[in-house]
This record gives C-alpha cells, structure tokens and sequence, in this order.
C-alpha cells in the first residue's frame, strides 16, 4: 500500500507565509500609529482651544469681571463652551460648570488643561498688572476627538485590509508560479516511473526548478539509453547463446542421422562446444552481475589469447603475438566474448585459415582477426542487428562492438576483403610484460 507524502502544500505555505508577513507588518506599523492618533488629535485640539482661551482673555474687558452685564467679545469659534471664571473657580459669565479643576490651576498664572465632565477644558488667566483676578475657560467635547480618532482607525483598518488582500493576491500568484514548474516535475518524474524516457520540462522562469528538470530531463535520456542498451544486449545475448545451442545439437543429430559416424567424436565436440557454451554464460553473467567492469586487475592480453585458442579444438586458428604486450585495462569476460564472436564470425561466414595477431599500438593494444573469406559486401554495415544471419554476420557482431565501447575500446572493421576485425583497448597504468611470442 503506498502511503500518501504528507505535508502542506508549497501554494498554502507560500500563502500563509506572505500574507503572515503582511499582516504582522501592519500591525507592527498600524498599531503604534493608531495609539499616537488619540495623543495627537488630543493635542492638536488642546492647543486650538489654547489659542481660543488666550484671544477670549486678551479681549475680556477691564471692567470689574463681577459686573453681570458683561458678555463674551463676539467671533468666538462655533461649538465651544466658553465661561469666565473668577480666581477662586467660580463661574461669572458665559457657559461651563459652576466650579472648575481646571480653572483653579491657572492662578499660577499659566495655562493649562484638563478632561473635566466629559469636556477637554483649557484655560489662560486674564492678562492684568496685577495677580490672577480671572480665567478664561474654553471647553469641546471630548467625545467628538474620539469620533476622530474612531474615523482614522476606521480608515487605517480599511487600508490594512486592502494591504493584506494585495499581499493575499500576490501570494497567490507567485505560489502558483512557485508550484506550477514542480508539479509539472512532479507529473514528468511519474511520466518517467511509467517507462517515458522523452519527458522535457519546459522553461518556468525559476532557476531552481529549471535546473532540476534539465537533471530530471538528463537522467531521462541516460536511463534510456541504459535500457536500450540493456535490451540490445539481451537479445544479443540469447542470439549468442542460442548460435552455439543450435551448433551443438546439430552436431549430435547429424551424428546420429547417418550409420558411419564417429559417435565418440561427436560427443567429444559437443562437450567443446558445452564448456565454449558454459563459459559464454558465466562470462555474460559475470558481465550483467558487474556491468563490464568486474576486473580490477589490469588484463593479460597474451595469456587470453593462447587460452581461447587452446579452446578452440580442432580449428585452424594462429594467435601471433609480441614480446612485451602490455596488459590492457578492459575486463577479461569482455574481451573474451568479443574475440569469440570475431571467430565465430569468421569460422560461419569465412573461409581459410583464421588469424589472431596482437600489436602493441603505444597508448592500446589492437587485437585483430581475420580470415581468407570473400568479406564483407561493399555498402554493408557488418555491426547492424540482422535478425537473418544469412544476409550479413547475424547480431554477434553488434554485441561485440557494444561490449568492446563499453569498456572504453573500439572495434572496427579494417579491411573487408579479406576481412579484417580490429579490436582496439586501452592499455593499463601499470604496463607490465607479456608471457611472450605464441603462435600456433
């Protein structure tokens, strides 16, 4: 049972995030604005009515302010509660409470201000040559610098909202940017999983998820080619193993067939072919097991040589090779195989004797075979897969080539008539001798 990944999504997280960011941004800025509107809107009004009081003084009359014909010089502001009081804080003339905190405070001679009954008061005493003999007491209501207050929070809310709602949509957008080029990955990834190896994640803008699907697109092309290869080999493989099969039971049913066979020789060259066959599939393992490259030794080239010729009873096949071959860094399963499908090769399609010759080349070791054969047709491709082996040299080939490029050689086809099969490897660090001239 596949159990579903869990998590937040990358769209919902990039959401909460900005808009997280956004709104505590506000706040941190709103909320210390908000408090210092009611302090400022407070002060502003104080020192309006500061200024009103100071007017209303200076221009109180000299009269004795206890005269109860006296008024209030007109031009005073609309909506302001003005009264004149004595030093002791009694009202005289005009509006205001009959006793005021306020007003008492000012026979020091100086303004000041209060919140009294609901009323933001100021009051200035009356300019005289002498002490305070009264107090101008000027008063709005206070209630109508909160609704002030109440308004600019009101409108500062509104700009807050439309602050986190842009920020809200721009998350938005770029969640779905962020997100778009990741699903898309992530449907390529289960494309891939299904067997497409053509996946290519198109340009989003965003480096890193670009980067990561020009990996993705990279490891697509690799493992498609890894399975191609993998495919190719198996079926050469069954060709190579099913070729020598097919040989060896021949070789018993023609015995069999006919009255005079040497049964014991037919016997004898079935089990050559059986052991060929056997170490065709422990090398071929060996290959599949270690992906070519199983053999950390560095390989003796001669050695190997005088081994497959020794094991190739009854062939006419001459190894030549040099004193002092160095050894080449290639696997021994790898290179057996191809110097066994190059004879085999040459012992079904060519004619005359077979020859093997070595040379040392400096940098790597060739390795080539030939036969007196009337070779390769002019136009043919000997290293294509022909499924029909009577048209060209079958598909042995093409597994020869493929395992002699994957341990970093070549085989090429030098001449075509006669034919002429050069395998190419390169030669190990550690040059080292041979076991010497072999020829057979």
């Amino acid at each position: 049972m596949t159990r579903e990944p869990g998590g937040t999504p990358l769209r919902r997280r990039v959401l909460v995030a900005m808009v997280g960011v956004a709104s505590l941004a506000v706040v941190l800025f709103a909320v210390p604005l908000a408090l210092s509107l009611g302090t400022l809107y407070r002060d502003e009004t104080a020192v309006s009515l500061g200024r009103d009081a100071a007017w209303i003084a200076a221009n109180v009359p000299d009269e004795p302010l206890g005269n109860a014909s006296m008024a209030l010089p007109s031009g005073v502001p609309h909506g302001l509660t003005v009264g004149v009081y004595s030093s002791e804080g009694k009202l005289l003339y005009g509006h205001g409470p009959a006793a005021s905190k306020v007003v008492r405070n000012s026979v020091d001679g100086r303004p000041h201000e209060a919140v009294e009954d609901g009323y933001l008061a100021v009051s200035a005493p009356v300019p005289t040559d002498e002490r305070v003999k009264g107090v101008v007491r000027v008063a709005t209501p206070y209630d109508t610098i909160e609704r002030r207050v109440h308004k600019s929070w009101m409108l500062m809310g509104g700009l807050a909202v439309v602050v986190v709602g842009l920020a809200a949509a721009f998350a938005l957008s770029q969640a779905a940017r962020l997100a778009r080029p990741l699903e898309r990955l992530t449907r390529a990834a289960e494309a891939l999983g299904s067997g497409d190896f053509s996946i290519r994640a198109p340009h989003s803008g965003v480096l890193e998820a670009d980067v990561a699907g020009q990996a993705l697109a990279a490891t697509a092309r690799r493992l498609g080619d890894v399975l191609a290869r993998e495919r190719a080999f198996s079926v050469d493989v069954s060709h190579q193993l099913r070729t020598r099969l097919t040989a060896t039971l021949l070789g018993l049913e023609s015995a069999l067939a006919r009255p005079d066979a040497d049964l014991r020789a037919a016997i004898e060259t079935a089990l050559t072919r059986g052991e060929q066959l056997r170490t065709t599939v422990e090398d071929l393992v060996r290959l599949t097991r270690d992906g070519g490259h199983g053999d950390a030794a560095p390989l003796d080239v001669v050695a190997l040589l005088n081994d497959i010729r020794d094991d190739r009873h009854g062939e006419a096949v001459t190894v030549n090779v040099p004193i002092g071959l160095p050894h080449v860094a290639a696997s021994v399963a790898a290179v057996r195989q191809v110097v066994q499908v190059l004879l085999d090769n040459a012992t079904e399609h060519g004619a005359g004797e077979i020859t093997v010759d070595a040379a040392d080349l400096g940098d790597a070791v060739a390795i080539e075979v030939s036969d007196r054969g009337p070779g390769i047709p002019e136009g043919v491709d000997p290293f294509v897969r022909r499924p029909d082996a009577r048209e060209g040299h079958g598909i042995g080939l093409a597994l020869a080539r493929s395992l002699a490029e994957a341990e970093g050689g070549r085989l090429v086809l030098r001449a075509s008539s006669p034919p002429v099969f050069s395998l190419l490897l390169p030669v190990s660090q550690a040059r080292t001798g041979s076991r010497g001239h072999a020829a057979s």
